[in-house]
């Protein structure tokens, strides 16, 4: 598939890397609708994208609601005439260690909450599936032929200190997109997973230099990556019609 042939969905188009998804493909010529739960990210977006050859859409949307999920597949529907890509990139963070110790007396003192573990479960694996499923049915539905799921995943899917909520949803992410690539191929269904390592976005913007610097010097290119290096996978997952059901690590050679 051309990337000017696009008619897809990013979600998390407001921001970081949702954004410049969005504008790398409505660069290319594509038509595509940005979804966030964030009106004045999306309406940035937007702005940004408005002298690009394609088209964006603004969708206002939460995908850990079911609901708020099947509005938006058929608002793209109706904005683009056909939907044939989804990028399921919206995630969030809640960090913190699954207990805490106390130093000097050796006992518990903190926890890794049920909220912490089930609202990014929620986001970043049940959003995705809830996303997934929406659009597949819609595609097949419409008799869409040719049609391509991108998952975010994370390095953190391997497994990172403070992060079990987030690391078992990316993990989780990457086998699902496995699995729909054996369920879904018959209907002409494509999925690709990417890994991503620490990218420049807002979330990394806000950290300290002396902790970014620590943080880097794990990763064996000494740098961070950006959002448009990202992209690079997301249009090869695109554009290869024989990839399917796999991750791409796009992370400096970073392993944790």
């Amino acid at each position: 598939m051309k990337l000017s042939e696009v008619r897809g969905i990013v979600t998390g188009g407001g921001s970081g890397m949702g954004r410049a998804f969005v504008l790398q493909l409505a660069a290319a010529g594509a038509r595509v609708v940005a979804a966030d739960i964030n009106a004045q990210g999306l309406a940035e977006t937007a702005q940004a994208a408005a002298d690009l050859p394609g088209t964006v859409h603004s969708v206002e949307a939460n995908v850990a609601d079911e609901d708020s999920v099947i509005a938006m597949i058929a608002r793209a529907q109706e904005l683009m005439g056909s939907v044939n890509v989804l990028v399921n990139n919206a995630g969030i963070f809640r960090d913190g260690l699954l207990v805490r110790v106390d130093r000097a007396t050796g006992k518990v003192k903190g926890e890794m909450s049920l909220s912490q573990w089930k609202t990014v479960i929620d986001v970043d694996l049940t959003g995705p599936f809830l996303c997934t499923r929406e659009f597949a049915k819609n595609a097949i539905d419409n008799g869409i032929k040719d049609s391509v799921i991108v998952n975010i995943s994370s390095v953190a899917r391997h497994g990172n200190p403070g992060q079990s909520n987030y690391s078992a949803a990316k993990a989780g992410l990457v086998a699902d997109t496995k699995l729909w690539a054996q369920e879904l191929s018959r209907y002409g269904i494509r999925t690709g997973a990417i890994a991503p390592g620490f990218i420049q976005t807002p979330i990394l913007d806000g950290m300290k230099p002396e902790m970014l610097e620590k943080l880097l010097s794990t990763v064996p290119l000494r740098r961070t990556g950006s959002p448009e290096e990202i992209f690079a996978g997301v249009r090869f997952i695109i554009e290869c019609g024989y990839f399917t059901g796999r991750c791409i690590d796009i992370d400096g050679g970073l392993v944790l």
